[in-house]
């Protein structure tokens, strides 16, 4: 039984090969001068072309307690509860315990100042219901994403159409080669950017929902809520200005593929030819 030579390739992996660079060489011809246009479209329209982004705050759904129903809970409660009875209700604590407690709670000898630490309100529902995200921002997010997503399938795609037009190591004649080098280093640049536009909106909810727990644990500072409405703002423009860099990667792979697409598909031209 023969070995089989080393340099013949499996059918099927030809076939895979073959059709990368097909779709390749379709994708950057075809594909690419439209999805810049339709791109352009995108930064132009309405959504994304506000003239005042502050537009694109919502109200929170939390309102703010009435602090005189507040005290004359409070003053109700002191009323038929001593003091000990107070801190029972907070923590379940043994005879020996509860004075340890006490002095810990209070920092003056006097009977009639006790200092305690207040960590904001306990919240476990709210009466208006849940805190709903920023509509806007989540409508332009569902624009955003499916772009970048494309967008990295497209690079990744670039990268092993490039790949497979690499020749074999040789001495000289190398030029070609080390242009395709250059443009499969930009393309993985532009993938790794892709990613990350795509991890910074999940960065977003989190800084968001840190936020709004802050503006339901204390709702009368009204610096928590302005913090939102700059912080959904903030996003507007961000995604705005992914969707600039998204165009902008489009074009310039195009341009970059395009003017040196002869010597990306034969990297070593030979000058066998020219002699007879």
């Amino acid at each position: 039984m023969s070995r089989q030579n080393a340099s013949e390739v499996n059918p099927d992996v030809q076939a895979y090969v073959d059709s990368v660079k097909q779709r390749a060489e379709e994708m950057v011809k075809l594909r690419f001068p439209r999805k810049i246009l339709e791109l352009n479209d995108l930064i132009e329209s309405p959504q994304f072309n506000l003239r005042d982004p502050a537009c694109i705050q919502q109200p929170l759904n939390i309102p703010v307690p009435d602090a005189q129903a507040i005290s004359r809970a409070l003053n109700n409660h002191h009323q038929h509860n001593n003091y000990d009875s107070l801190l029972d209700s907070e923590e379940t604590v043994s005879p020996t315990t509860r004075g340890k407690k006490r002095k810990a709670v209070t920092e003056d000898e006097s009977p009639n100042k006790v200092y305690v630490k207040t960590a904001g309100t306990q919240v476990l529902a709210l009466p208006t219901g849940p805190v709903l995200s920023n509509e806007n921002i989540l409508q332009l997010i569902d624009q955003v994403k499916p772009q970048l997503r494309q967008l990295v399938e497209d690079t990744n795609l670039l990268k092993m159409w490039v790949t497979f037009l690499i020749p074999k190591i040789e001495d000289g004649n190398n030029f070609g080669v080390s242009i395709q080098e250059d443009t499969l280093g930009e393309i993985r640049t532009v993938e790794a950017e892709a990613a990350a536009f795509y991890e910074q909106i999940s960065r977003y909810f989190i800084s968001r929902g840190k936020i709004v727990s802050k503006v339901a644990k204390y709702p009368h500072i009204d610096d928590y809520r302005n913090l939102v409405g700059e912080l959904d703002e903030k996003e507007f423009l961000s995604l705005k200005i992914v969707v600039c860099e998204v165009r902008n990667h489009y074009a310039s792979l195009y341009d970059l593929i395009i003017k040196n697409f002869e010597k990306i598909i034969r990297p070593r031209s030979s000058n066998a030819e020219n002699l007879y």
